[in-house]
């Protein structure tokens, strides 16, 4: 057992670090290794390491009607989708919560890099301490009885201190390459994956000014997202172009200057909420990458506190206050 002990004397550091926090701790948890199942042996190891038991669960079979086709129709309605949220709300915190719990397991450990604390109330979601590695824009849809359930054992260490731990009990994961791309888009050409579910999705349309100005002829919708200035190959303009908004029902690209794509509110649909009372000022994070930016929310429309860049529809807003996950939803339409 000395693996798995320094295992676990490595959370109890972090336990110690913070003694004003409160913990809880799962008898029996159920652990997910999405990203070792890659390669059986990674599981394999890991089992024999901390010797418990493990079961090989593929759900790749179910990915493809939930996911795959939702972010084809997305990009087919002009719209930037995010796969790995609907994922989670699918695949991994249904389908393994409804197969954790068949097992008897108290709880559901997974290697997202965000924090469950106990507050007065009850679990908040957390940003995880290491913020290039933080993933809590993926998991505003949990919802509150799933984050009862789940554990997040990285949340509270940066990336290099994992990839140190996995070294130290002889992971070969511990050098695997960090991967930014949609699992079943490896190469990062969502237009190759699109056109192969969808083979419509390469009509053509025009590239038109904001100013009315047909500029030329595009490809296909699905080979542009707002905010994108490469791809337009539009030359001698005064100023460089970007992508302000898709037209689907015309098979337009809207460009225009960098100026254009300011708006100051994003309407929402399906909103998650995980906090309490809402309180001003809150953040709100409206891509992946984005720093979170003063705002407001007034029924399902967002207000933000200085004309914000590059918002998508399909995207997620996310709303924070300070490291907390208030909770988000789905980009709609801005203005």
């Amino acid at each position: 057992m000395a693996k798995i002990e320094q295992i676990a004397q490595s959370f109890l550091g972090q336990i110690q670090a913070n003694p004003g926090q409160k913990y809880d701790i799962c008898r029996r948890a159920a652990y997910t290794f999405m990203g070792l199942a890659q390669d059986p042996k990674n599981v394999r190891a890991m089992q024999q390491l901390a010797e418990v038991g493990h079961i090989f669960a593929r759900a790749a079979s179910n990915t493809r009607p939930p996911v795959m086709d939702d972010f084809a129709d997305q990009y087919l309605a002009g719209r930037t989708p995010i796969p790995c949220v609907k994922c989670n709300m699918g695949v991994k915190f249904t389908d393994l919560f409804t197969l954790a719990r068949e097992l008897g397991a108290d709880c559901l450990a997974t290697g997202h890099y965000v924090r469950r604390v106990i507050g007065a109330e009850g679990p908040e979601l957390h940003r995880g301490v290491d913020p290039a590695r933080d993933q809590s824009y993926f998991l505003f849809a949990t919802s509150r009885d799933q984050l009862d359930y789940l554990r997040f054992p990285l949340g509270g260490m940066d990336k290099g201190a994992v990839r140190a731990l996995a070294g130290e009990i002889g992971l070969s994961v511990a050098f695997k390459p960090d991967s930014q791309d949609i699992c079943f888009v490896p190469d990062g050409d969502y237009a190759a994956v699109v056109r192969k579910l969808r083979p419509e999705a390469d009509t053509a349309g025009e590239i038109v000014h904001v100013d009315g100005r047909v500029l030329g002829q595009h490809r296909g919708l699905i080979h542009f997202t707002v905010g994108q200035r490469k791809g337009l190959e539009i030359g001698g303009q005064a100023e460089p172009l970007y992508v302000v908004r898709l037209e689907p029902e015309r098979r337009r690209v809207i460009a225009g200057p960098r100026a254009a794509l300011a708006v100051t509110s994003a309407r929402l649909s399906d909103i998650n909420w995980l906090g309490g009372p809402i309180q001003a000022p809150i953040q709100a994070k409206v891509r992946s990458m984005a720093k979170p930016v003063p705002a407001r929310l007034d029924g399902d429309t967002l207000l933000f506190g200085t004309p914000e860049l590059g918002v998508a529809p399909g995207q997620a807003a996310v709303l924070y206050d300070g490291e907390r996950v208030l909770g988000g939803g789905w980009i709609e339409e801005t203005a």
